[in-house]
């Protein structure tokens, strides 16, 4: 081949189409080019090898020893080719690459595992790393640019995103039946601040809200322990270690295996809807918009 072969995929494609049929005429026809087209192309290919490619016969025509290297490598670049079309296709169509999903603590743990799972199955290539924020820094994510979409409170200021609402839960406070305050029935969160309180470990995103809330109010969270999951928080609170604040669906799925009382709260932010947030749907990555639309059919506003 000569240096700085002009030679291109359309070129490889006839040329294959040729050497495939034994005839100019018929590799001309399936790749829908007229015959001179085609053998003025093929007078270039030759050239730009620089050696005779194809012996024309009367019946038509057969590779020389050169022309077999041409077919092999033509056949390998074109495979190649193909197999990189299919591969940026299921990146343009979201069934591949890695999806970043911000997400606060209790869509992460009692709405979101349930539903990605089916979601996921269907699309074997596709990765989709979870991180949990607070529902503020989720929201200050996304409008900043860093993130492409969250699952957030509806009690954070939107900062000019659309919203999408999934769900409504409640924050409930837990107590064991043998507690001060387990003859009560609602409450309000300053009335129990003074309260040995089981927390959550980590960075939690939750956590740090009612902690948050806690200083708002002029007060301080007197936390015993602090556990990784709500089933922990749960059994530990029944033992009356203390009492924990956790989403209401939470607590009454735990309290099936535990026992404790569930209590309601007053505060305006204890009540919420998580929405899905974002800047522009138009904006959005064909991987995030399939999976906000699966979890929009799957999460009914009026649960």
């Amino acid at each position: 081949m000569k240096p700085g072969s002009r030679l291109d995929l359309a070129d490889l494609r006839l040329f294959v189409a040729i050497a495939d049929a034994g005839s100019i005429t018929k590799g001309a026809v399936q790749v829908s080019l007229a015959l001179a087209s085609a053998s003025e192309r093929l007078r270039n290919i030759e050239e730009e090898a620089g050696t005779p490619l194809l012996v024309r016969q009367a019946r038509g025509v057969v590779t020389t020893e050169a022309g077999e290297a041409m077919l092999h490598h033509a056949r390998l670049i074109l495979q190649q080719q193909g197999l990189m079309r299919r591969e940026l296709q299921e990146f343009a169509t979201g069934q591949r690459g890695t999806l970043h999903l911000y997400a606060n603590t209790s869509a992460l743990t009692e709405y979101l595992p349930g539903l990605l799972a089916p979601w996921l199955s269907a699309r074997p290539k596709l990765r989709l790393e979870l991180k949990e924020r607070s529902s503020a820094e989720i929201v200050r994510t996304v409008a900043n640019g860093h993130a492409e979409a969250g699952v957030a409170s509806d009690a954070v200021d939107a900062m000019g995103l659309t919203r999408l609402r999934l769900y409504h839960d409640r924050l409930a406070l837990i107590c064991a039946p043998r507690h001060r305050l387990a003859r009560h029935k609602r409450l309000r969160f300053e009335q129990v601040l003074g309260e040995p309180f089981v927390g959550l470990a980590g960075r939690s995103a939750l956590q740090d809200m009612i902690e948050g809330h806690a200083e708002a109010a002029g007060g301080r969270l007197q936390i015993r322990i602090r556990l990784k999951t709500f089933d922990a928080v749960c059994e530990v609170v029944s033992h009356g270690i203390g009492v924990a604040i956790l989403p209401l669906s939470s607590a009454l799925r735990n309290q099936q295996r535990f026992d404790f009382n569930v209590l309601e709260l007053d505060d305006a932010w204890t009540s919420r809807w998580h929405c899905a947030c974002f800047r522009d749907w138009n904006e959005l990555s064909a991987p995030m918009q399939s999976l906000l639309t699966h979890l929009q059919a799957s999460l009914s506003p009026e649960s």
